[in-house]
Protein backbone atom coordinates (compact mmCIF):
# COMPACT_ATOMS: atom_id res chain seq x y z
CA UNK A 1 0.00 0.00 0.00
CA UNK A 2 1.37 3.40 -1.06
CA UNK A 3 0.84 6.09 1.93
CA UNK A 4 0.80 9.75 0.64
CA UNK A 5 2.51 12.24 2.43
CA UNK A 6 0.75 13.97 5.29
CA UNK A 7 1.58 16.14 8.20
CA UNK A 8 -0.67 15.79 11.67
CA UNK A 9 -0.88 18.89 14.26
CA UNK A 10 -0.08 18.66 17.50
CA UNK A 11 -2.33 17.00 19.94
CA UNK A 12 -3.17 17.17 23.76
CA UNK A 13 -1.96 14.65 26.07
CA UNK A 14 -5.16 12.84 26.42
CA UNK A 15 -6.73 10.98 29.45
CA UNK A 16 -10.03 8.90 28.77
CA UNK A 17 -11.89 7.30 30.86
CA UNK A 18 -15.20 7.27 33.21
CA UNK A 19 -14.36 8.58 36.71
CA UNK A 20 -11.18 10.49 35.29
CA UNK A 21 -12.45 13.66 36.57
CA UNK A 22 -11.45 12.85 40.09
CA UNK A 23 -7.42 13.09 38.95
CA UNK A 24 -8.22 16.75 37.44
CA UNK A 25 -6.49 18.39 40.83
CA UNK A 26 -3.43 16.27 40.42
CA UNK A 27 -3.10 17.25 37.11
CA UNK A 28 -3.90 21.15 37.56
CA UNK A 29 -1.26 20.70 40.05
CA UNK A 30 1.51 19.62 37.90
CA UNK A 31 0.67 23.06 35.66
CA UNK A 32 -0.35 25.57 38.04
CA UNK A 33 -1.37 27.10 41.92
CA UNK A 34 -3.69 29.68 41.01
CA UNK A 35 -6.60 28.29 38.32
CA UNK A 36 -9.23 29.87 36.73
CA UNK A 37 -12.20 27.55 36.30
CA UNK A 38 -14.54 28.14 33.30
CA UNK A 39 -17.92 26.34 33.74
CA UNK A 40 -21.74 26.80 31.97
CA UNK A 41 -24.42 28.38 33.52
CA UNK A 42 -26.10 25.85 35.52
CA UNK A 43 -25.83 22.01 34.26
CA UNK A 44 -22.05 21.21 35.98
CA UNK A 45 -22.59 23.38 39.13
CA UNK A 46 -26.06 22.15 39.87
CA UNK A 47 -25.09 18.23 39.75
CA UNK A 48 -23.13 15.89 41.88
CA UNK A 49 -19.79 16.74 40.61
CA UNK A 50 -19.04 20.44 41.08
CA UNK A 51 -18.69 20.23 45.39
CA UNK A 52 -16.54 17.45 44.95
CA UNK A 53 -14.20 18.96 42.55
CA UNK A 54 -13.85 22.25 44.66
CA UNK A 55 -13.35 20.45 47.28
CA UNK A 56 -10.45 18.36 45.85
CA UNK A 57 -9.13 21.59 44.18
CA UNK A 58 -8.40 23.04 47.96
CA UNK A 59 -7.11 19.45 49.26
CA UNK A 60 -4.56 19.91 46.52
CA UNK A 61 -3.67 23.45 47.52
CA UNK A 62 -4.89 25.14 44.18
CA UNK A 63 -6.43 28.35 44.38
CA UNK A 64 -9.05 29.36 42.06
CA UNK A 65 -11.22 31.83 40.79
CA UNK A 66 -14.73 31.18 38.58
CA UNK A 67 -16.10 32.41 35.44
CA UNK A 68 -19.38 31.35 34.04
CA UNK A 69 -19.79 31.15 29.86
CA UNK A 70 -23.44 31.17 29.55
CA UNK A 71 -24.38 30.63 25.68
CA UNK A 72 -22.04 30.69 23.46
CA UNK A 73 -18.95 33.00 23.67
CA UNK A 74 -18.90 36.40 22.31
CA UNK A 75 -15.51 38.68 21.68
CA UNK A 76 -16.63 40.92 24.16
CA UNK A 77 -17.46 37.77 26.97
CA UNK A 78 -13.82 37.10 26.33
CA UNK A 79 -12.12 40.12 26.53
CA UNK A 80 -14.31 40.88 29.95
CA UNK A 81 -12.61 37.61 31.21
CA UNK A 82 -9.14 38.64 30.38
CA UNK A 83 -9.79 42.16 32.15
CA UNK A 84 -11.16 40.75 35.10
CA UNK A 85 -8.29 38.27 35.57
CA UNK A 86 -5.47 39.78 34.44
CA UNK A 87 -3.84 41.07 36.99
CA UNK A 88 -4.62 38.54 39.72
CA UNK A 89 -2.11 35.88 39.42
CA UNK A 90 -3.53 33.01 37.12
CA UNK A 91 -1.36 30.87 36.13
CA UNK A 92 -3.53 27.92 34.90
CA UNK A 93 -6.74 27.83 33.50
CA UNK A 94 -9.50 24.85 33.14
CA UNK A 95 -12.66 24.49 30.99
CA UNK A 96 -15.44 21.87 32.34
CA UNK A 97 -18.46 22.12 29.63
CA UNK A 98 -19.56 22.42 26.51
CA UNK A 99 -17.42 23.28 23.84
CA UNK A 100 -18.68 26.91 24.04
CA UNK A 101 -16.85 26.48 27.42
CA UNK A 102 -14.15 25.21 26.05
CA UNK A 103 -13.81 27.23 23.18
CA UNK A 104 -13.96 30.20 25.60
CA UNK A 105 -11.05 29.11 28.13
CA UNK A 106 -8.88 28.36 24.69
CA UNK A 107 -8.96 32.45 23.58
CA UNK A 108 -8.79 33.05 27.73
CA UNK A 109 -5.88 31.01 28.23
CA UNK A 110 -3.96 32.42 25.02
CA UNK A 111 -4.63 36.68 25.98
CA UNK A 112 -3.90 36.66 29.56
CA UNK A 113 -0.86 35.61 28.58
CA UNK A 114 -0.84 38.85 26.68
CA UNK A 115 -3.59 41.35 27.58
CA UNK A 116 -4.57 41.53 24.26
CA UNK A 117 -7.98 42.31 22.94
CA UNK A 118 -9.27 39.17 21.01
CA UNK A 119 -10.11 41.56 18.14
CA UNK A 120 -6.82 41.63 17.47
CA UNK A 121 -6.59 38.40 15.90
CA UNK A 122 -9.93 37.04 15.12
CA UNK A 123 -10.24 35.98 11.48
CA UNK A 124 -11.34 37.94 9.04
CA UNK A 125 -13.43 40.44 11.03
CA UNK A 126 -10.15 41.39 13.77
CA UNK A 127 -7.49 43.46 13.40
CA UNK A 128 -5.50 40.89 11.43
CA UNK A 129 -2.36 41.07 14.14
CA UNK A 130 -0.55 37.46 14.60
CA UNK A 131 -0.88 35.78 18.14
CA UNK A 132 2.54 35.82 19.22
CA UNK A 133 2.16 34.50 23.13
CA UNK A 134 2.47 31.68 24.57
CA UNK A 135 -0.59 30.58 26.30
CA UNK A 136 -1.14 30.04 30.30
CA UNK A 137 -1.45 25.68 30.24
CA UNK A 138 -5.08 24.98 29.54
CA UNK A 139 -7.32 21.64 30.62
CA UNK A 140 -10.00 20.96 28.73
CA UNK A 141 -12.93 18.58 30.29
CA UNK A 142 -16.22 18.25 27.92
CA UNK A 143 -19.13 17.63 29.59
CA UNK A 144 -20.90 16.71 26.43
CA UNK A 145 -20.16 14.78 23.46
CA UNK A 146 -20.00 16.77 20.01
CA UNK A 147 -18.20 19.75 19.31
CA UNK A 148 -14.59 17.71 19.98
CA UNK A 149 -13.18 21.03 21.19
CA UNK A 150 -10.64 19.40 23.71
CA UNK A 151 -8.81 18.72 20.33
CA UNK A 152 -8.34 21.58 18.51
CA UNK A 153 -6.57 24.91 18.17
CA UNK A 154 -9.19 27.10 17.64
CA UNK A 155 -11.88 29.14 19.72
CA UNK A 156 -15.35 29.68 17.87
CA UNK A 157 -16.66 33.10 18.85
CA UNK A 158 -19.82 34.31 17.46
CA UNK A 159 -22.33 37.64 17.61
CA UNK A 160 -25.75 37.00 16.34
CA UNK A 161 -27.98 39.24 14.36
CA UNK A 162 -28.41 40.66 10.81
CA UNK A 163 -24.70 41.80 10.98
CA UNK A 164 -23.81 38.74 13.08
CA UNK A 165 -21.02 36.23 12.87
CA UNK A 166 -19.30 32.98 13.90
CA UNK A 167 -15.26 33.51 13.14
CA UNK A 168 -12.30 31.27 15.23
CA UNK A 169 -9.54 32.73 16.67
CA UNK A 170 -6.38 30.26 16.15
CA UNK A 171 -3.08 29.08 16.37
CA UNK A 172 -1.61 26.21 17.18
CA UNK A 173 -0.08 26.74 20.37
CA UNK A 174 -3.73 26.94 21.62
CA UNK A 175 -4.43 23.78 21.30
CA UNK A 176 -5.12 22.28 25.04
CA UNK A 177 -2.38 20.84 26.87
CA UNK A 178 -4.14 18.50 28.56
CA UNK A 179 -7.43 17.06 27.41
CA UNK A 180 -9.74 14.99 30.27
CA UNK A 181 -12.42 13.25 28.71
CA UNK A 182 -14.82 11.41 31.81
CA UNK A 183 -17.59 9.85 29.94
CA UNK A 184 -19.93 9.56 32.84
CA UNK A 185 -20.09 13.69 32.44
CA UNK A 186 -22.34 12.66 30.07
CA UNK A 187 -24.46 10.76 32.25
CA UNK A 188 -26.56 14.07 33.22
CA UNK A 189 -26.77 15.51 29.32
CA UNK A 190 -30.36 16.20 28.95
CA UNK A 191 -31.67 14.47 25.77
CA UNK A 192 -32.18 17.05 23.45
CA UNK A 193 -28.38 18.37 23.88
CA UNK A 194 -27.26 14.80 23.54
CA UNK A 195 -28.90 14.32 20.32
CA UNK A 196 -27.96 17.59 18.39
CA UNK A 197 -24.31 17.02 20.15
CA UNK A 198 -24.10 13.55 18.88
CA UNK A 199 -25.25 14.99 15.40
CA UNK A 200 -22.37 17.50 15.72
CA UNK A 201 -20.19 14.64 16.49
CA UNK A 202 -21.32 12.16 13.57
CA UNK A 203 -20.94 14.98 11.18
CA UNK A 204 -17.76 15.74 11.91
CA UNK A 205 -16.50 12.47 11.65
CA UNK A 206 -18.04 11.52 8.40
CA UNK A 207 -17.07 15.58 6.61
CA UNK A 208 -13.28 14.69 7.69
CA UNK A 209 -13.50 11.14 6.51
CA UNK A 210 -14.71 12.02 3.53
CA UNK A 211 -12.68 15.64 3.18
CA UNK A 212 -10.40 16.11 0.07
CA UNK A 213 -7.88 17.03 2.84
CA UNK A 214 -8.27 13.20 4.25
CA UNK A 215 -5.31 10.82 4.81
CA UNK A 216 -4.83 7.38 5.87
CA UNK A 217 -3.65 8.22 9.80
CA UNK A 218 -7.31 10.83 10.12
CA UNK A 219 -9.27 7.90 8.37
CA UNK A 220 -8.27 5.31 10.36
CA UNK A 221 -9.47 7.76 13.40
CA UNK A 222 -13.07 9.28 11.76
CA UNK A 223 -13.62 5.48 11.07
CA UNK A 224 -12.89 4.29 14.65
CA UNK A 225 -15.27 7.28 15.52
CA UNK A 226 -18.08 6.21 13.24
CA UNK A 227 -18.24 3.17 14.71
CA UNK A 228 -18.33 4.13 18.34
CA UNK A 229 -21.22 6.49 17.51
CA UNK A 230 -22.85 4.35 15.59
CA UNK A 231 -23.29 1.90 18.20
CA UNK A 232 -23.33 3.48 20.93
CA UNK A 233 -25.92 6.76 19.98
CA UNK A 234 -29.25 5.47 20.22
CA UNK A 235 -27.67 3.70 23.84
CA UNK A 236 -26.59 6.93 25.25
CA UNK A 237 -29.41 8.99 24.31
CA UNK A 238 -31.68 6.59 26.87
CA UNK A 239 -29.83 7.74 29.86
CA UNK A 240 -29.48 5.60 33.07
CA UNK A 241 -27.04 3.31 34.47
CA UNK A 242 -27.09 -0.10 32.51
CA UNK A 243 -24.60 -1.33 30.67
CA UNK A 244 -25.85 -0.27 27.46
CA UNK A 245 -26.02 3.64 28.67
CA UNK A 246 -22.71 3.49 30.28
CA UNK A 247 -21.09 2.16 27.06
CA UNK A 248 -22.77 4.16 24.36
CA UNK A 249 -21.88 7.31 26.93
CA UNK A 250 -18.48 5.98 26.43
CA UNK A 251 -18.68 5.28 22.64
CA UNK A 252 -20.19 8.96 22.32
CA UNK A 253 -17.40 10.97 24.44
CA UNK A 254 -14.71 8.94 22.29
CA UNK A 255 -16.36 9.68 18.90
CA UNK A 256 -16.56 13.16 20.01
CA UNK A 257 -12.86 13.42 20.89
CA UNK A 258 -11.52 11.66 17.30
CA UNK A 259 -13.84 14.06 15.29
CA UNK A 260 -12.37 16.87 17.06
CA UNK A 261 -9.09 15.53 16.14
CA UNK A 262 -9.86 14.62 12.35
CA UNK A 263 -11.68 18.10 11.58
CA UNK A 264 -8.36 19.34 13.57
CA UNK A 265 -6.24 17.95 10.38
CA UNK A 266 -7.78 17.96 7.77
CA UNK A 267 -11.19 19.97 7.68
CA UNK A 268 -14.46 19.83 6.81
CA UNK A 269 -17.50 20.04 4.48
CA UNK A 270 -21.08 21.53 3.37
CA UNK A 271 -22.38 21.35 7.04
CA UNK A 272 -20.36 23.24 8.85
CA UNK A 273 -19.68 25.83 5.89
CA UNK A 274 -23.36 26.19 5.93
CA UNK A 275 -23.68 25.76 9.97
CA UNK A 276 -21.68 29.22 10.28
CA UNK A 277 -23.83 31.49 8.38
CA UNK A 278 -26.89 29.71 10.26
CA UNK A 279 -25.50 30.10 13.65
CA UNK A 280 -24.60 33.79 13.30
CA UNK A 281 -27.82 34.91 11.71
CA UNK A 282 -30.23 32.42 13.35
CA UNK A 283 -30.58 31.48 16.96
CA UNK A 284 -29.70 27.89 15.23
CA UNK A 285 -27.94 25.83 18.09
CA UNK A 286 -24.94 24.79 16.47
CA UNK A 287 -26.02 20.74 16.52
CA UNK A 288 -29.14 21.36 15.39
CA UNK A 289 -27.78 23.10 12.26
CA UNK A 290 -25.54 20.29 11.46
CA UNK A 291 -27.91 17.38 12.08
CA UNK A 292 -31.22 18.67 10.84
CA UNK A 293 -29.01 19.44 7.21
CA UNK A 294 -27.00 16.47 7.28
CA UNK A 295 -28.82 13.99 5.17
CA UNK A 296 -29.94 16.53 2.58
CA UNK A 297 -26.40 17.43 2.62
CA UNK A 298 -24.91 14.14 2.20
CA UNK A 299 -27.57 13.11 -0.55
CA UNK A 300 -26.74 16.52 -2.35
CA UNK A 301 -22.55 15.22 -2.33
CA UNK A 302 -23.38 12.19 -3.34
CA UNK A 303 -25.65 13.04 -6.13
CA UNK A 304 -22.66 15.46 -7.18
CA UNK A 305 -19.74 13.31 -7.13
CA UNK A 306 -21.42 10.24 -9.01
CA UNK A 307 -22.30 12.33 -11.84
CA UNK A 308 -19.48 14.70 -12.08
CA UNK A 309 -16.75 12.63 -10.52
CA UNK A 310 -17.81 8.71 -10.27
CA UNK A 311 -14.68 7.63 -9.62
CA UNK A 312 -14.14 9.68 -6.63
CA UNK A 313 -12.49 8.08 -3.09
CA UNK A 314 -15.40 9.86 -1.66
CA UNK A 315 -17.93 7.83 -2.72
CA UNK A 316 -16.31 4.78 -1.24
CA UNK A 317 -16.00 5.98 1.92
CA UNK A 318 -19.55 7.37 1.74
CA UNK A 319 -20.95 3.54 0.84
CA UNK A 320 -18.52 2.16 3.79
CA UNK A 321 -20.62 4.27 6.35
CA UNK A 322 -23.94 3.18 4.35
CA UNK A 323 -23.40 -0.21 5.12
CA UNK A 324 -22.26 -0.01 8.86
CA UNK A 325 -25.14 2.29 9.47
CA UNK A 326 -27.30 -0.11 7.61
CA UNK A 327 -25.53 -2.88 8.65
CA UNK A 328 -25.75 -4.07 5.10
CA UNK A 329 -22.28 -4.99 4.64
CA UNK A 330 -21.87 -6.91 1.47
CA UNK A 331 -24.32 -3.57 -1.12
CA UNK A 332 -22.86 -2.52 -3.69
CA UNK A 333 -21.47 1.20 -3.93
CA UNK A 334 -24.59 2.99 -5.53
CA UNK A 335 -27.02 1.11 -3.09
CA UNK A 336 -24.78 1.46 0.15
CA UNK A 337 -24.57 5.16 -0.72
CA UNK A 338 -28.37 5.28 -0.90
CA UNK A 339 -28.67 3.41 2.43
CA UNK A 340 -26.82 6.24 4.30
CA UNK A 341 -28.55 9.03 2.80
CA UNK A 342 -31.78 6.76 4.08
CA UNK A 343 -30.35 6.04 7.20
CA UNK A 344 -29.14 9.85 8.23
CA UNK A 345 -33.08 11.03 7.39
CA UNK A 346 -34.35 8.10 9.82
CA UNK A 347 -32.37 9.79 12.53
CA UNK A 348 -33.10 12.91 11.54
CA UNK A 349 -37.12 12.28 12.43
CA UNK A 350 -36.00 9.88 15.07
CA UNK A 351 -34.19 13.00 17.10
CA UNK A 352 -36.96 15.31 15.71
CA UNK A 353 -34.47 17.77 14.82
CA UNK A 354 -36.40 21.01 14.15
CA UNK A 355 -36.55 22.23 10.20
CA UNK A 356 -34.84 25.62 9.65
CA UNK A 357 -37.97 27.43 9.55
CA UNK A 358 -38.70 26.98 12.98
CA UNK A 359 -35.65 29.44 13.55
CA UNK A 360 -36.83 32.14 11.20
CA UNK A 361 -34.86 30.90 7.97
CA UNK A 362 -36.90 31.74 5.05
CA UNK A 363 -36.44 31.14 1.32
CA UNK A 364 -35.56 34.83 0.58
CA UNK A 365 -32.25 34.13 2.79
CA UNK A 366 -31.17 32.12 0.45
CA UNK A 367 -28.86 34.04 -1.16
CA UNK A 368 -27.46 35.30 1.99
CA UNK A 369 -26.76 32.53 3.41
CA UNK A 370 -24.86 30.28 0.63
CA UNK A 371 -22.96 33.39 0.17
CA UNK A 372 -21.89 33.41 3.74
CA UNK A 373 -21.22 29.50 3.56
CA UNK A 374 -18.19 29.79 1.61
CA UNK A 375 -15.85 29.02 4.09
CA UNK A 376 -13.08 27.14 5.22
CA UNK A 377 -14.77 24.18 5.87
CA UNK A 378 -17.00 24.71 2.46
CA UNK A 379 -13.70 24.25 1.06
CA UNK A 380 -12.38 21.09 2.32
CA UNK A 381 -15.68 19.56 1.35
CA UNK A 382 -15.42 16.27 -1.21
CA UNK A 383 -16.39 18.56 -4.32
CA UNK A 384 -17.20 21.62 -5.23
CA UNK A 385 -20.97 22.64 -5.05
CA UNK A 386 -22.55 25.03 -6.99
CA UNK A 387 -24.69 28.06 -5.38
CA UNK A 388 -27.83 26.13 -6.44
CA UNK A 389 -26.70 22.67 -5.20
CA UNK A 390 -25.97 24.56 -1.71
CA UNK A 391 -29.32 26.33 -1.80
CA UNK A 392 -31.15 23.24 -2.58
CA UNK A 393 -29.36 21.38 1.03
CA UNK A 394 -31.55 24.60 2.71
CA UNK A 395 -34.51 24.66 1.01
CA UNK A 396 -35.24 21.51 1.78
CA UNK A 397 -35.03 21.54 5.39
CA UNK A 398 -37.11 24.74 5.69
Amino acid sequence: MLIPPFTIAQLPRILFGAGRLAELPVIAGELGRHALLLTGGRSFREGPHWPALQAKLSDAGIQWDTFVVAGEPSPALIDEAVARFRDTGIDLVIAVGGGSVLDAGKAVAALLATGNSVMDHLEDVGRGLPYEGNPLPFIAVPTTAGTGSEATKNAVLSVQGESGYKKSFRHDAMVPDVALVDPELLRDCPRPLMAAQGMDAFTQLLESYVSRRANPFTDALAWSGLEAVAAGFFSALEGGDSEAARAGRAGMAYGALLSGITLAQVGLGAVHGLAQPFGSLFPIPHGVACGSVLATATAVNVQALEARAPEHPALAKYAAVGRLLAARPQAEQRQACALLVESLYQWTERLELPRLSTFGVTEADLPLIVAASRNNSMKSNSIDLSDDEIAAIIRQRL
